[in-house]
């Protein structure tokens, strides 16, 4: 009689080289920008500069605009004038100048649909670039709030993927990322919302925070929307993926794929909290 063949254990989902890639991309990473958030001026908006260059070239390879190098080239020429502009603490006007000349110029170099794809990738670059640094350098929030904002998306990305991947259960949205699962998206939605307060909590404890007078109930509900966000827009970028035939948005981050695809729900995020910026700016 035949004897059966030996059970092998099921491999953890922690083991594989793709998880260990993740997660010294993640360290490397983390360690760079926690470092210039304390740094601050030139060398943190640097690190956003870059990231956002970088996420607006994916896409517009993605969506296979075209000319692509003279795009790019107005692409980073206009996020490099943003964040001089951010850093000499010059007036909304110059940005908005700025921000048209450079939707100019992608138009009149696009080729038909390109264009609004160009202009896309340029403001969602904006959106990457801009807000850390703004929110870095504004006296009235300054390391707290780009603090807040790393607290709640890495912690939603981490607890979503770990929760999902031990937990497992229906998933999410199978069509658009067949991956995702219900219980990681509220383990990452709890651990956003806890991060996000206790982030606001020790500022406010060390004498961090200049905004004392928004409650943490008040907080505890912004990280909830904003991890929501996050998830969301990782979501949404999974979508766009699908639609153009691409696995990741390209090859920069080992283990992560490209920029896009590590600031998805970072860009999300961000909106928010630049939509909230300008609001205590105009109210002031």
């Amino acid at each position: 009689m035949a004897e059966s063949p030996p059970v092998r254990a099921a491999r953890s989902p922690f083991a594989t080289r793709e998880f260990r890639l993740r997660t010294i991309s993640a360290l490397v990473l983390g360690t760079a920008v926690i470092g210039t958030l304390f740094i601050g001026g030139w060398a943190f908006a640097l690190v956003w500069l870059i990231a956002g260059t970088v996420g607006a070239a994916e896409w517009l390879a993605m969506t296979r605009s075209e000319p692509l190098l003279p795009l790019l080239g107005v692409t980073g020429a206009t996020l490099a004038g943003l964040a001089a502009a951010a850093l000499l603490g010059a007036p909304g006007l110059i940005f908005l100048l700025v921000l048209i000349a450079g939707c100019v110029g992608l138009v009149v170099l696009g080729r038909g649909i390109t264009r609004r794809k160009a202009v896309c990738g340029l403001l969602g670059g904006a959106v990457v670039a801009l807000v850390p640094t703004l929110l870095r350098i504004d006296p009235a929030i300054g390391l707290v709030g780009p603090a807040w904002m790393f607290a709640v998306v890495w912690s939603t990305d981490i607890l979503a993927y770990v929760t999902g991947r031990l937990v497992g259960g229906p998933k999410l949205m199978p069509r658009v990322s067949p991956n995702k699962t219900w219980s990681g998206a509220l383990g990452g939605l709890t651990a956003g919302i806890v991060a996000g307060t206790v982030t606001a909590s020790i500022a406010r404890n060390h004498g961090w925070d200049a905004l004392p007078a928004v409650s943490l109930p008040v907080v505890a509900l912004f990280s909830g929307i904003a991890s929501v966000l996050s998830q969301g827009g990782d979501l949404v970028e999974s979508s766009l993926k699908r639609r153009y035939g691409v696995k990741d948005s390209g090859r920069s981050i080992p283990g992560h794929g490209g920029v896009m695809d590590r600031l998805d729900g970072f860009f999300a995020v961000a909106l928010l909290a630049g939509l909230c910026l300008a609001v205590l700016r105009l109210t002031a």
